[in-house]
């Protein structure tokens, strides 16, 4: 590992831009202009600058060498909402999942976009993150009507670009989603494991 500060800000930089602009396509540009400002923080800032590879997340990395802790994940995803960590609480041995509001959920989809670009810009497609989400969605502790409303704008997305993505249409599919499905989810399945393994993929 080197300390890699200017790559790392750069990476930032370029991740958050394109945040922005795809929030605009989303109708939530503004929303998106305080998207990931976490990641300028001490914690956040020096150990992913330490763990700094370019090709995938600096979380991954710092797990690797942490015994799969991630301080930086801990902090990032304490703090911003688009993540489906902020939503999941425990109580009493159990997981609690709330489902992420609609602006929120949508950043989560501009972030998603971005970062497929930003980590593999050679090999970006329209289904990169789509093909992502889906090989994991299963291991987040996200509620149902979370998993399918990302999973119908991600699809759109590959489908058919923004054209489908705009912000009566994804509000009205929220809507629809979030109303015939719980806003909480309750797990009851705590599971300890003396090792776990991680995709070389993985953020």
């Amino acid at each position: 590992m080197s300390y890699r500060p200017f790559k790392h800000i750069g990476t930032i930089i370029k991740h958050r831009h394109r945040v922005i602009r795809n929030g605009r396509h989303l109708g939530i540009w503004f929303h998106c202009w305080f998207h990931d400002l976490s990641k300028y923080s001490h914690v956040e800032f020096h150990n992913s600058a330490i763990n700094y590879v370019g090709t995938s997340s600096p979380v991954f990395e710092q797990r690797k060498h942490n015994g799969y802790v991630s301080t930086i994940c801990l902090h990032h995803t304490g703090r911003n909402k688009h993540h489906w960590e902020y939503w999941a609480d425990f109580f009493k041995g159990n997981i609690v999942m709330k489902t992420m509001p609609y602006k929120y959920a949508l950043e989560y989809v501009a972030d998603m976009l971005s970062a497929s670009k930003t980590y593999d810009p050679k090999g970006f497609k329209g289904d990169s993150a789509l093909r992502y989400f889906q090989a994991r969605k299963d291991h987040y502790y996200a509620t149902t009507a979370t998993k399918e409303f990302i999973e119908w704008c991600l699809t759109q997305y590959s489908e058919s670009k923004w054209k489908n993505l705009k912000k009566k249409i994804t509000k009205k599919k929220y809507l629809e989603i979030t109303s015939r499905l719980p806003d909480t989810e309750v797990l009851d399945t705590l599971h300890v494991t003396e090792k776990i393994a991680i995709s070389s993929k993985e953020a």
